[in-house]
């Protein structure tokens, strides 16, 4: 299925109500950041897997989309968040 890159706040909320009862994981990064250059790679490794088919996977550059990173209170990058059925996991 891949990765789908968020760019602004109404897109990403369409992804999570479209996502449905599929479990949704987003990746929260941004490009001058030397850690999430380390995990983009593998995080999109497993968007490829066969066996995360029924997974949806996000990435939201939080210099693009900082209107998504602030509605998350995203404040150190990478973060993770999980959700399912448009409601975020704990």
């Amino acid at each position: 299925m891949g990765v789908t890159n968020i760019t602004n706040l109404d897109q990403f909320n369409k992804a999570l109500k479209d996502a449905g009862d599929k479990l949704v994981v987003v990746d929260f990064t941004a490009s001058w950041c030397g850690p999430c250059k380390k995990i983009g790679p593998i995080f999109k490794e497993q968007a490829d897997l066969p066996v995360n088919s029924n997974v949806v996977f996000l990435v939201v550059d939080v210099d693009v989309a900082a209107d998504v990173s602030e509605k998350c209170g995203i404040k150190a990058m990478p973060t993770f968040f999980y959700y399912k059925n448009e409601t975020k996991g704990g």
